[in-house]
């Protein structure tokens, strides 16, 4: 059985580290599905997962370096290389979204982007709790007082039904095109491939790539942001 988590298996200790959800942390997920299912039992990321699904038969096929991105609860990342995942000795490649928000600001509307909000980590101001369906959230809350799931807001910012749920989106959007930029001008990738409940907000699209040109260390930027 193959299963996908959220975090990675520590080769120090054999048990989960780096999960957004937290329950898991410190136990060992692989060897107690195995005890439960009486049958070998082979656990991965998440995200490196969607990442080579998607690299293989989906939306980055036939690209030669894939970034592949979960925007949900959390904010994950895998990387893949002319058809070979990267996987690094800490099993941390592709996280991006425990890197620091970068070139942090006020946005019309928002709230101090210093020094940030709490992450699960310990850290503060972590792309996660930026770009995450619960960073919009947070966002939307924090201007207006009022509780709203993502896809709430998402949808009351497409239909113009809310000024707020639209500027809500659109720092969400300023503060994904600034945390991509940063993973572009290190890995400087074909496709970056959205996946999560965040990439179905459609005009994501069209409005990040147009933002991120102002952050990419390059005169023009090729690569190409495409949901799953």
């Amino acid at each position: 059985v193959g299963v996908g988590i959220p975090g990675a298996i520590s080769s120090s200790t054999g048990l989960v580290k780096n999960a957004n959800t937290t329950c898991l942390i410190g136990h060992a997920l692989d060897t107690d599905l195995a005890t439960a299912m009486a049958r070998p039992v082979r656990l991965a990321n998440d995200a490196d997962c969607f990442t080579i699904s998607e690299a293989t038969d989906g939306a980055g096929q036939n690209h030669p370096i894939v970034f592949g991105v979960i925007l949900g609860t959390g904010c994950g990342g895998g990387i893949l290389v002319n058809g070979k995942l990267l996987s690094g000795p800490n099993a941390i490649t592709g996280e991006w979204g425990h890197n620091p928000l970068p070139w942090p600001q006020t946005l019309d509307g928002g709230i101090d982007e210093l020094p940030g909000p709490e992450c699960y980590c310990s850290k503060k101001g972590c792309i996660e709790t930026f770009v995450s369906g619960p960073g919009l959230e947070r966002d939307y809350q924090t201007a207006t007082g009022r509780k709203s799931t993502a896809a709430e807001i998402v949808a009351l910012a497409d239909t113009e039904a809310d000024k707020e749920a639209i500027a809500s989106l659109y720092r969400y959007e300023h503060r994904l095109a600034r945390a991509l930029s940063g993973v572009i001008n290190v890995l400087d990738p074909d496709v970056i491939v959205l996946g999560g409940g965040m990439s179905n907000a459609a005009r994501l699209y069209d409005t990040v790539p147009a933002l991120w040109g102002e952050w990419v260390f390059s005169d023009s930027v090729e690569t190409q942001l495409v949901p799953a």
